[in-house]
């Protein structure tokens, strides 16, 4: 018994038959929104971004069908809307959880636990990277820099901020996704789902009570750095000579010791080194090519 190739997934090149068109009524209703914001810009094609965000709110990611939608109304080829569509990681391009759970595995929250909480829950989730659980409940990645390092490992749920996570929080943040609980991120506006958020990206008002006020603003970590960038400065702290001898400072200033209290994050905090330690100077240990 022999099978075709289309049995096999084998393609022979033939091009995709067009997309199909959305129904009706659900075209209709996009229109009315697509228009609406098209007419934000001076020029139609700076509406892109935004018609595939609301497209992916449609079906939890930009199928073929949004693709062509987006085309038609702005009078482009599918090429182009494909092009920006597949450049940008925020567009799904197949089926994805209500909730897309994201671990940053970039440097400093990779080495303070981030690597450790994506395998983890990889395996407590029995998936891998961008897949997504049977229930439709978890989609799991991980993701760059997302200019929260003073709050690391951090983890995002459609895009709000889960701070200072560990392995066992991160496994019982995405067991309470699963099962309905209430989750509150560490800060940001309260939580919705994917289809919800993509909606809110395309640029529409988040309608729910107190989600705007509740947006809040920069953590602690974060305004420590701010203040010091307006030039709010703590006294200075004075750091002598390390071979012990004199130095210039007046006898009438108060050298600043901070405190434990003063140090935001663990990340800032006086770290020994071979530098800092007279009996293990720094150097090589061997010379050159031993």
């Amino acid at each position: 018994m022999t099978t075709s190739s289309s049995e096999r997934g084998v393609s022979l090149g033939m091009p995709d038959l067009p997309a199909p068109a959305y129904p009706d009524d659900v075209r209709a209703r996009l229109e009315a929104d697509a228009r609406e914001i098209i007419a934000r810009y001076p020029d139609s094609r700076s509406a892109l971004l935004p018609l595939l965000h609301l497209v992916q709110s449609e079906e939890g990611h930009v199928t073929r069908t949004g693709m062509r939608f987006c085309a038609d109304v702005l009078e482009l080829t599918t090429a182009e809307v494909t092009a920006v569509a597949t450049f940008y990681s925020m567009y799904r391009r197949r089926p994805s959880g209500d909730y897309q759970v994201g671990v940053c595995t970039n440097t400093l929250c990779a080495v303070m636990g981030g690597d450790a909480i994506f395998e983890e829950l990889q395996e407590h989730l029995g998936i891998g990277n961008g897949e997504t659980t049977d229930d439709g409940k978890i989609t799991l990645e991980h993701i760059e820099c997302n200019a929260a390092c003073d709050f690391a490992p951090v983890v995002m749920v459609n895009w709000e901020f889960f701070d200072n996570q560990t392995v066992q929080s991160a496994k019982r943040l995405v067991d309470d996704l699963r099962i309905g609980h209430t989750v509150s991120p560490t800060r940001g506006a309260p939580l919705c789902t994917f289809k919800e958020t993509a909606r809110i990206l395309a640029g529409f008002p988040d309608e729910r009570d107190g989600a705007v006020e509740a947006s809040g603003s920069a953590g602690p970590a974060s305004l420590v750095g701010l203040r010091l960038a307006r030039g709010e400065t703590a006294p200075a702290r004075v750091v002598h000579p390390r071979d012990g001898g004199p130095h210039d400072q007046p006898q009438d200033r108060v050298v600043h010791e901070p405190s434990p209290a003063e140090h935001q994050s663990s990340h800032d905090a006086p770290q020994d080194t071979s530098a800092s330690d007279p009996a293990h100077p720094a150097g090589p240990t061997a010379e050159e090519g031993e």
